[in-house]
């Protein structure tokens, strides 16, 4: 602790001891010291406030709670030396107690403790980490979050920076743009050498990144936030294969518990990779067995027969492969903070665990917002209507609330980004979300009941429905009863999972032959209100596994899956034609069973094209998708509303921005007509652009072959149409604010501020686009490398490449946070339209509405009301209902009673 009684004393004239102990011997060995934390509890006791302290002392409040707590860590300090010198002179705890006039021997313990003191040593470690790496690269980041990249608490960061600058180090304030946020903006801090100026900061290609860095013990030591996995022994685990069990448990790792190396950590459970024998590699649901057999610490259950090697040639193989890549030999992501970790061997060496984890316990479940049409359109006929009204009314007390905008260059940039809104939510007839539904991580649970679900999220004994996409129909769709008693579950996932339910092997099935290797469920809680449509499971479907019915086949025999995406798309359209179309069980199992074999096809090199051919699906095709259009020609494809609406459609190339009439609000394009020769087939072509189905047509109504559930969407379709279009002919109507010189002149220090803030964000760009460069020649060369490299992966590797690209040129982006001073010159005209314009497009929409927002609105709209009435009849409880509406329960009551 050198560092503080040097520098931290020195600075405060602090009277040292001579002597054996430090600050005396009394009782209170600090009460006429000149102690810092004496001076500030002296200044407390006569009625200062915290902000009148700091002016006394001549600090900032926030220099005041950073020498607060450093203080507190000194005197701590002190405490230690001079309780491990009585411990040394042969005084028994009780004595040391007594002597520094604690109360018992437990604090004198934790003075003593190894663990303890570390923690209070975490600012000096920080501090000389941040000292290290300045030195070597310069200007660093250390603005909002970099503690949390760094696994360390806010407090000890701010503590060490303070440290920095009191050795001379700057601490300046400035802005840098930020990667999950395109077009954002906010401030940040950057800790510079001694003798940089403020101007420097502005200098981006100098200001460098912590990303590569984390600690994991909060902050006593730092390391790189990737290192190559560390591999386990393959005579340490054992294969459950198809034939003993592993069918049930299909992509589970059962791992001892307490087994260093094997420590998930905080978390009961998580999706990871373990490396096995430098070779191959594990992957799937980490959880704890404490029933291992002796000598084994993993158990890897899989759904391939005995006589499969557990690690095998890529074609015959329990184990996967790994990939001939350094940085990624998964072949997936893994956290990239977070997940890796460290532990302490037996011979007291630090190493790193065999755990890899690509997520983790609470990072499954968020909460969804919509429901898909792909569900939403198989179920009756009310609860669509329902929750396409309730997204509708969504949308038009939106639209009434952005009109209420007091700031015209405001009001036109929402109602732009609003009616874009609308015309993506007419192509994706996505509904309004049902109470408390959220998703959820499945984990096996053998011995739980068919016909029930582990799940502490939500109520013991309700119902609920699992719902997994891509969604078949009605028969996926298993309806649990919660009982969050079962034993079995309780011990394997523990009585407050996060995120996580356990389901049987036989529910798993019926969920589209769900797997236990992070697949996740939607779950629904059902009642008076929420009426969810489930049917049995198709007997089609009884005993088919796509794996074992399809997969094994030497490389070479057949077509391997390149595009996933895109061939799922094509069955769950088909699937979903032939749903609203009133197709057979029978014809309808044998999409599904084509849809589960797409789905793993790329994965699990499963012979797709067979079963095509077994399936029938070109004469399914045929007979629920096949067509002729007006001019007598044959088609094949989306033939629904609800498929056909996102669909693609080629329109002739477009120029230019779109142009707005006026009187209508409707938008058209300039065209260009251009011809080219295409180089494959030396014919000469037209020019175009994609584009959707449903934004090439004015009316929705156009895109259905009639079903009821079709003409319902096609309605809620044209609703938000009429309402694009309504927000543009308001946006074209709207003023501006007038600019004002005098304005500008009386908030010149405010106008230089948003100048300053707009110009980082611009500067963005450039390394964005360097970024993006670096990134596709990375990827260029994978595709090299490895020709038959497939859609997926490769779309995997491209996002690594750029995440990657990005932190090595600090291309990030974060949102300008407007002070109430600048607001109020943006208000007053001191900013130029174009100006302010740009300016808008990098605040946080949310918080560019509420400065806009009139304050002295005291009644609700209709549209609003509506909202809510719609929210009531969809189930939602009236505190659910205020808490999304951002008012108190008691004015919701009022409105849904009609007292308004």
């Amino acid at each position: 602790m050198d560092f503080f009684r040097d520098e931290f004393l020195e600075h405060y004239g602090m009277p040292r001891r001579s002597g054996r102990y430090p600050w005396g011997s009394g009782k209170e060995p600090y009460q006429h010291s000149g102690d810092f934390l004496a001076r500030v509890e002296a200044l407390k006791k006569e009625g200062l406030s915290e902000a009148d302290i700091a002016k006394a002392i001549g600090l900032t409040t926030t220099q005041l709670r950073v020498q607060k707590s450093l203080a507190k860590d000194e005197r701590r300090s002190l405490q230690v030396e001079r309780a491990k010198s009585l411990r040394e002179d042969g005084k028994t705890l009780d004595e040391i107690a007594q002597i520094m006039g604690f109360n018992n021997d437990s604090s004198v313990r934790s003075l003593l403790n190894a663990e303890s003191e570390a923690r209070m040593n975490v600012s000096k470690a920080t501090a000389d980490f941040l000292k290290e790496t300045v030195d070597s690269k310069g200007m660093i980041d250390v603005g909002a979050g970099v503690e949390k990249e760094l696994g360390i608490s806010k407090e000890k960061l701010n503590q060490a920076l303070y440290m920095l600058e009191r050795e001379g180090y700057e601490v300046y304030g400035g802005g840098v743009p930020q990667v999950t946020n395109p077009g954002k903006q906010t401030n940040i801090k950057v800790l510079c050498p001694p003798g940089t100026e403020h101007k420097d900061i502005y200098d981006f290609e100098n200001v460098h990144s912590l990303q590569d860095y984390i600690s994991y013990d909060s902050g006593d030591t730092f390391k790189p936030a990737f290192v190559y996995p560390a591999s386990m022994d393959s005579k340490r685990m054992k294969v459950r294969y198809a034939e003993e069990g592993g069918v049930d448990k299909d992509g589970v790792i059962e791992l001892r518990r307490g087994v260093k190396d094997l420590d998930l950590g905080n978390s009961n459970y998580a999706q990871v990779r373990i490396l096995v024998d430098g070779t191959h590699y594990m992957k799937g649901m980490a959880i704890y067995n404490d029933d291992l057999p002796k000598g084994v610490d993993v158990i890897f259950n899989t759904n391939k027969s005995k006589g499969t090697p557990m690690l095998g040639d890529k074609n015959n193989t329990v184990l996967k492969l790994i990939k001939n890549d350094p940085e990624n030999p998964f072949g997936s992501l893994i956290k990239e903070h977070g997940g890796q970790s460290y532990y302490i061997d037996k011979d007291g060496k630090e190493k790193l665990s065999l755990i890899n984890k690509r997520a983790e316990e609470g990072d499954w479940g968020s909460w969804s917002d919509h429901l898909s049409s792909q569900f939403l359109s198989k179920q009756p006929l009310p609860l669509i209507k329902k929750q396409l009204n309730m997204s509708a009314a969504d949308k038009q007390a939106e639209f009434d609330e952005i009109c209420a905008l007091t700031n015209p260059t405001v009001k036109k940039a929402m109602l732009k980004s609003f009616a874009d809104d609308c015309d993506a939510a007419a192509v994706h007839l996505k509904a309004a979300a049902l109470p408390r539904q959220k998703y959820q991580v499945i984990l096996p649970i053998p011995s739980m009941k068919d016909t029930e679900v582990y799940a502490p999220n939500y109520k013991d004994g309700e119902q609920v429905a699992l719902v997994r996409y891509p969604h078949g129909g009605r028969f996926e769709i298993p309806i649990l009863t919660v009982n969050n008693r079962q034993k079995d579950a309780v011990k394997v996932i523990g009585k407050n999972p996060i995120d996580a339910v356990g389901i049987n092997g036989k529910v798993a099935a019926q969920l589209s032959g769900a797997d236990f290797d992070g697949d996740t469920v939607m779950v629904i809680p059902t009642g008076k209100n929420v009426k969810i449509a489930a049917e049995p499971p198709l007997k089609g479907l009884e005993g088919f596994d796509p794996k074992l019915k399809y997969g094994g086949k030497p490389e070479g025999t057949f077509k391997v899956m390149k595009n996933t995406q895109t061939e799922m798309g094509k069955v769950s359209n088909l699937i979903t034609d032939m749903t609203l179309k009133g197709a057979n069980q029978e014809e309808i199992a044998k999409a599904v069973r084509h849809s589960m074999v797409v789905i793993d096809a790329e994965k699990h090199k499963l012979d797709y094209k067979q079963s095509e051919i077994d399936n029938d699906i070109a004469a399914l095709k045929k007979k629920w998708q096949g067509s002729y259009d007006k001019d007598g020609r044959y088609h094949e494809g989306a033939a629904t509303l609800i498929s056909r609406s996102s669909s693609e459609t080629q329109v002739l190339k477009r120029k230019g921005s779109p142009i707005i009439d006026k009187k209508t609000g409707e938008q058209s394009w300039k065209e260009v007509y251009e011809e080219y020769v295409d180089p494959k087939t030396g014919k000469t072509k037209v020019r175009t652009q994609k584009s959707t189905k449903m934004a090439e047509v004015k009316d929705a109504h156009e895109l259905s072959s009639g079903t009821a559930q079709e003409e319902l969407y096609a309605d809620y379709a044209n609703r938000v149409k009429a309402l694009a279009n309504k927000a543009r002919k308001e946006m074209v109507s709207t003023g501006r604010i007038q600019y004002s010189s005098a304005a500008k002149a009386k908030y010149l220090a405010e106008t230089q501020s948003l100048e300053s803030k707009l110009n980082l964000a611009l500067k963005n760009a450039p390394r964005e686009r360097i970024a993006q460069v670096i990134a596709n020649a990375e990827v260029r060369a994978k595709k090299q490398d490895n020709p038959e490299i497939s859609k997926g992966e490769l779309k995997k590797a491209s996002q690594q490449a750029l995440s990657k690209a990005r932190a090595a040129v600090d291309a990030k982006r974060t949102p300008i946070k407007l002070d109430d001073r600048e607001w109020e010159a943006i208000q007053a005209g001191a900013i130029s339209e174009n100006k302010l314009s740009q300016i808008i497009n990098h605040v946080d929409s949310d918080e560019l509405r509420q400065r806009a927002t009139p304050r002295t609105t005291t009644t609700m709209s209709q549209a609003k009301v509506a909202r809510m009435k719609a929210y009531q009849n969809s189930g939602y409880t009236t505190s659910q209902i205020a808490e999304m509406l951002g008012v108190s329960s008691s004015t919701v009551s009022k409105y849904l009673r009609g007292k308004e």
